[in-house]
């Protein structure tokens, strides 16, 4: 035997998720690990036939206080902790009658799944585990003589070498394990400060811990020279993140991106108003609209960019019927995301291998709270989410024309749009449709530019003599410092504006859109996204 194996002769299993337990815990017994556990894993395990003993014959002491008291014992720690051949550590645990323990298996009690589920606060308090983490803690740290497991993932290989090395595992798989275990606390220890943090209305903690679970390493990051994962959190909002994939190729770096980009919009339209289409590129809508079917929301959404639908993302806010995955499939599409789609629609979709389709099972709350976060050196940038939604916004007139009835669904609908668009943004709209995008400049007199040259465009690709912004509304994401951008939207066709307002200059920019005959209103919300 080298230096580094270590062979286990005890093993302390208790575990929440009994997955594999069974057939684990018989392979060990087989080698002559002697088995240790508590409450319902002692249970189980004993139900199966195997001889394990309660961790209260090891500590002579019974579990008490509702089970919140069972482990936190000098003959588990130091079983734990005890580094073997060292002396000192040796006379203790002689001393005190404390048995070394080689294999810890543990997996928590499911704290993420009871906050998932909306269950009172007492539940989220009693499924904190206090024991678990800090045996695990105490065996990763001891991974030098100790192997830790805590996700039934893990039997396999621990089993794999201890049959190839008589009972013993290599330090290289204790260290793997033991950093996997640290980082199974960590991310436990987020989702509960996480959670209190949210429970106390606290914006700003003091700390502010992160955690996820692996979800699918991917084959590259945004470029192919960096690498890349996608973890999961314990927040349940329905996207990418829950989504199941019925078909297609691993999605990438950039899909996920564009694809939680376009789920997060399509969201925004109530489907029991009317169906909704939106398709992404590059993380920027390029094209947006309601419709009486998905098919016809997906034709009018492709008239505002055809030219940027290639290649793209589709997301829509009603089940995938036959009809829409018809039009949807003639054109390259990387992704179609949907809470649902019926048989004759993924048959349609099932023709492009390579297309993926996921379906969520229901649609993003957009006006649910959560946090959104940015790395910068040396730190992150944390806020919640932007929930605000203009249905909720109260809408001031400035100019002396107030909208129309169809321009204030117009121009509803194109705020709604601008939120999901990179700042500085300029939608314009019409017939609840986009028909012209201006995404990400640095000057808002571009992007106004921009959407009504994008709208011209798409009226010469429709054949059309008119530019497709002749009548429509304009929304932009933040106020117009200067009436340079107003008048590029007035001069492109537009009839109508809605803008958050809050410029130094706003009087000068009312009497620009009142000289012009434009309506114009104010939401007194601005949807900066950078």
């Amino acid at each position: 035997m080298t230096t580094d194996l270590r062979r286990i002769g005890r093993a302390l299993l208790s575990v929440s998720d009994k997955t594999g337990l069974i057939p684990f815990a018989q392979a060990l017994h087989a080698m002559g690990v002697e088995l240790i556990s508590t409450g319902g894993t002692r249970k189980a395990l004993a139900d199966a036939g195997l001889p394990v003993k309660d961790v209260s014959d090891i500590t002579g002491f019974p579990e008490m206080m509702d089970g919140r008291v069972k482990t936190l014992h000098p003959k588990v720690h130091g079983g734990l902790l005890a580094i073997r051949e060292n002396p000192e550590h040796e006379a203790a645990m002689l001393a005190h009658g404390i048995g070394p323990i080689d294999l810890l298996v543990v997996n928590l009690y499911p704290f993420e799944a009871t906050i998932q589920a909306n269950k009172s606060e007492e539940d989220c308090i009693e499924n904190i585990d206090i024991g678990g983490p800090a045996m695990i803690r105490a065996a990763s740290k001891n991974h030098g003589d100790v192997t830790v497991i805590v996700e039934a993932a893990d039997y396999e290989k621990v089993l794999a070498e201890m049959n190839a090395n008589k009972g013993a595992t290599s330090l290289a798989l204790r260290k793997h394990l033991a950093a996997k275990a640290f980082a199974r606390t960590a991310a436990y220890d987020a989702a509960i400060s996480t959670w209190f943090a949210a429970h106390l209305g606290e914006a700003t903690p003091d700390f502010r811990a992160l955690g996820g679970k692996l979800a699918e390493p991917m084959r590259y990051g945004e470029n192919p020279h960096q690498s890349a994962a996608f973890y999961h959190t314990a927040e349940i909002r329905p996207g990418v993140a829950t989504a199941r994939q019925v078909q297609g190729k691993q999605l990438s770096f950039n899909n996920i991106n564009d694809t939680n980009a376009a789920f997060e919009c399509v969201s925004e339209f109530d489907p029991n108003r009317a169906a909704a289409v939106v398709i992404v590129k590059h993380a920027n809508p390029c094209g947006v609209a309601e419709g009486a079917s998905l098919r016809e929301a997906y034709e009018k959404a492709l008239r505002c960019d055809p030219v940027s639908t290639f290649g793209g993302i589709v997301a829509l806010n009603r089940k995938l019927d036959a009809e829409a995955a018809k039009a949807i499939v003639e054109i390259f599409t990387e992704v179609i995301i949907a809470p649902d789609a019926d048989a004759d629609a993924i048959a349609l979709v099932a023709a492009k291998k390579n297309l993926r389709l996921l379906v969520t099972g229901g649609l993003a709350d957009p006006r649910a709270s959560g946090l959104d976060f940015r790395t910068v050196a040396g730190g992150f940038l944390a806020q919640s989410r932007d929930n605000a939604v203009v249905d909720d916004m109260t809408l001031k007139v400035v100019t002396k024309r107030a909208p129309t009835e169809r321009e204030m669904a117009d121009l509803r609908f194109a705020f709604r749009v601008a939120k999901h668009v990179k700042s500085n943004a300029i939608v314009y709209a019409k017939d609840l449709a986009t028909v012209g995008i201006g995404a990400g400049q640095m000057s808002r007199v571009d992007s106004s530019r921009i959407a009504a040259w994008k709208a011209a465009e798409a009226a010469k690709a429709a054949g059309l003599a008119e530019s497709l912004a002749k009548g429509s509304v304009v929304a932009s994401d933040a106020f117009f410092p200067f009436a340079d951008g107003l008048l590029a939207a007035a001069d492109a066709g537009a009839t109508a504006i809605i803008q958050p307002g809050g410029s130094m200059r706003d009087d000068e920019v009312i009497k620009a859109a009142d000289d012009a005959g434009l309506a114009m209103v104010f939401t007194g919300h601005r949807h900066f996204r950078h």
